[in-house]
């Protein structure tokens, strides 16, 4: 399998799984032209994304959703409770391009297999994907406000995981958000913070996972230097070296990054 993160941040998020035969795309959140100008980056065309997985509802995750799909004749999948929030958000998709998912059972497009699980977010019933392919496995958890037994449980024995590192709590105490707004992503149901990202990883490490990317960086409340130092020191303090044990790795808000094979 192959993994990248298009764009991945508080301004907006689009990641890429694919294998040679399905490509998929998880979240839509910037406009339809950045999904394809990204895309054409890593040499992806859009016309060939067999699906478009949404996480949740929030603006940041489904901007374009509905437009590539119209655009590019590209199925969404959403769970119920997802897709009643979004479908006036994201306009008219083609009834054939519907595709609702009901709780947390697997299911299959092409020759990957998606297995989608409940994360802790301020939203009507968001998820999580992992993503299995011939013995690999790649999984996708950010917009968790606490690292539930439920995320811990799906992403532990992942060759690959994206795992949110939104912000550095100081930072934002600190920082220009209102109060509300900062209580909202400090809560069990907000965002993740580099030192929770970092604890997880302690928490579910194992001999399979090789790599964790951080990801959905808040653009006021943190910075990939300081969500990759704050981690790495974490993990080194209790006995876990970068590049040795495992790797950790930053997917960048405003910028394409680079194919992972898994």
């Amino acid at each position: 399998m192959e993994f990248c993160s298009i764009y991945s941040g508080s301004s907006g998020n689009c990641l890429y799984v694919g294998t040679e035969k399905t490509k998929l795309l998880v979240d839509a959140g910037l406009t339809g032209k950045k999904v394809q100008e990204g895309l054409k980056e890593i040499g992806i065309d859009p016309t060939e994304i067999k699906g478009i997985l949404i996480t949740h509802e929030h603006d940041d995750h489904i901007k374009a959703a509905g437009i590539l799909s119209r655009r590019f004749n590209i199925p969404i999948y959403a769970n119920t409770n997802t897709w009643n929030a979004i479908y006036k958000a994201i306009g008219e998709v083609k009834l054939h391009n519907i595709k609702v998912f009901e709780g947390y059972d697997g299911f299959e497009i092409g020759d990957i297999f998606i297995k989608p699980f409940k994360i802790p977010h301020d939203a009507v019933d968001p998820v999580g994907y992992s993503f299995y392919h011939k013995n690999k496995k790649i999984s996708i958890a950010t917009d968790i406000g606490h690292s539930s037994k439920e995320v811990k449980e799906n992403i532990k024995d992942s060759d690959f995981i994206l795992l949110e590192s939104n912000h550095d709590v100081e930072l934002l105490k600190i920082g220009p958000y209102p109060y509300h707004l900062k209580r909202r992503i400090l809560s069990d149901r907000g965002h993740l913070s580099n030192e929770d990202a970092a604890k997880t990883i302690l928490e579910i490490l194992n001999q399979r996972i090789k790599k964790v990317m951080l990801g959905h960086l808040s653009q006021t409340n943190n910075y990939p230097e300081l969500a990759l130092r704050t981690v790495i020191s974490i993990l080194e303090m209790n006995g876990v070296r970068d590049g040795e044990d495992i790797i950790i790795d930053i997917a960048h808000r405003d910028r394409v990054g680079r194919v992972q094979s898994i």
